[in-house]
Formats: structure tokens, sequence, C-alpha cells
């Protein structure tokens, strides 16, 4: 069989060889810069601590809190000491913080309570400092694939154009790209275009360790995403295609690699999955271009 002839399903039997891993740090060698970094975090969190008479005025005292870097940093903190089961993700939507404190706001711990508990820690806490690298740690990840990804496309397909956040930014919105696209918010990592027409849209994303109910929910939205570009490809007559780039060793747990070739089949022709070793074998000009 040609490389050309292969599906991402094909390589499963040599799968090891295909995945790219992101050089991380030794714990506890990281103890030492994660405490330097978030000790101002943690310091600030406490300041707030100490002046506001309820949790619920924590929270809003967080929200007011600049630069971005350090509202969301005190948000994870926040997390782990008054609401655990509240994502990071929503907590630091300064728009919606009365949605939320009336949603949540009953569960988040009693303010007296995080007082005593954040003045039992050492200052720093190691242990908080290393769980707040393990954040920094996973995004840099993603970054650093999503940059090497772009240098690649750069560098083997001088035709094409990509467009998208390389690093941290925003992301593409799909209204923005076309203006009748049926959910405009829909978000995309990058997309390729020749000679100023879109050919392909893609995600990207680095998997240090995944399984269980995070693999569903990852496999699930991509199935959402695909389906949703290529009917609407597919409604408005346009040679688009669906590209996932994938990698790390979450993709070597659990059922994840078959997963993502199910998705590869129920397009045949329209989308690939592919790591960012399989970009030079998987990605030709000559498909992104086809009409199949």
């Amino acid at each position: 069989m040609s490389h050309k002839d292969k599906s991402f399903a094909d390589y499963q039997t040599e799968k090891e060889v295909w995945i790219t891993l992101s050089a991380g740090q030794h714990y506890p060698d990281i103890l030492p810069l994660a405490c330097e970094l978030y000790k101002p975090v943690l310091v600030t969190f406490g300041q707030l601590l100490r002046s506001s008479h309820s949790s619920r005025d924590l929270y809003m005292a967080i929200l007011d809190t600049q630069p971005q870097w350090m509202r969301i940093q005190l948000c994870r903190v926040f997390r782990k000491y008054v609401s655990p089961d509240t994502p990071v993700e929503m907590l630091k939507r300064k728009n919606e913080a009365k949605k939320i404190c009336d949603s949540f706001g009953d569960r988040f711990r009693a303010v007296t309570d995080v007082q005593k508990h954040f003045q039992a820690r050492p200052m720093p806490d190691e242990a908080l400092c290393a769980i707040l690298w393990e954040y920094k740690e996973r995004g840099k990840k993603g970054y650093d694939l999503t940059e090497r990804l772009f240098k690649i496309v750069r560098e083997r397909f001088p035709s094409l154009e990509i467009v998208g956040p390389g690093r941290a930014g925003k992301d593409v919105l799909l209204g923005d790209l076309f203006v009748d696209y049926p959910k405009p918010d829909r978000p995309v990592d990058f997309v390729l275009s020749h000679d100023g027409k879109a050919v392909a849209v893609g995600l990207a994303r680095y998997d240090s360790d995944r399984g269980g109910s995070q693999e569903d929910d990852r496999t699930g939205q991509y199935r959402e995403c695909a389906n949703e570009v290529l009917n609407y490809a597919e409604l408005r007559g346009l040679p688009l295609k669906v590209i996932f780039v994938n990698d790390g060793p979450g993709l070597l747990l659990g059922s994840m690699w078959r997963d993502y070739a199910s998705i590869e089949e129920s397009h045949p022709g329209l989308i690939k999955i592919a790591t960012l070793r399989m970009i030079a074998e998987r990605i030709t000009v000559e498909w992104l271009l086809s009409r199949r």
C-alpha cells in the first residue's frame, strides 16, 4: 500500500512511531520555578481573601483584577479552594458573573473556611504551585503543536496560506469566514486557503493524557464539527476539507486511535486525521484542491 492510499487506521499497528512527544520537566525539579512564578498569585489571592466578606465578594474582586493572566490564575486558585465543581473556563467569564453566582454560589465554600484553610498553608504553597504549573505546561504543549504545524505548512506548501493563532490568540470563527455559515461562532484553529479561497479548516490538539469521558467528549466534538462543516460545504458546492491534527501520547490510550479513524472514514476523501509526522505523507495540495 502506498503512503498516498493509507488511512489513519492503517498507521495503528505502528502508532508509537508516528506520535510526537513534547519535552517536559521532572518533578520535583519544577518546584523552585513554579513557586517563583505563582507566589505573586497566592499573595494576591490572600490579600483579596482577607478583604472579602463572602466567597461571592471574593469572586467578584478576582474578576476586577488586572492583568488577564493574573485574573485567570486567581480563578484557578478560587476553583480549588471555593468551588471545585465550577470549570475555570466558566469562572473567568466576567460578563456572566451574576449567572455563575446564581447557579453555583450556594455551593461556594464559606469565606471563613477558605481563610482558615488558606492561612494554614505555607507561603508559597508548593502543592498548589505545582498544580498551577501543570496548567501552564498543558497549554504550552498545545501552543508548541500549532506553532510547529504552521511552520511545516508554510515550508512544504508555499502556494497555500494558513491563517489562525499560531500560538496563543483568538480562534478563527467560521461566521467570519463564511457570511451565511449556520453556526457563526464555530471556532477552528486554522484555515488553509489557495488563491484566496478556503480549501480546508482544521483543529489542532496535543493530548498528553486522555481517556474515558474526556476521550468521548473530544471525538464527539470532532464529529459534530466535521459534519457541520461538510454539510455546509455540500450545500454551497464548496470543495472544503476538514483536517484534525492530533499528537501526543494520549493518542495511544483506549480507543482514541480507532475513534479518530472512524471519524475520518465517516466522510471518505473529505476528512484527514494526522499527527505532525504524518503531514508530509497525508496532506497534499492535490487532495486539498480535489472535489473528493
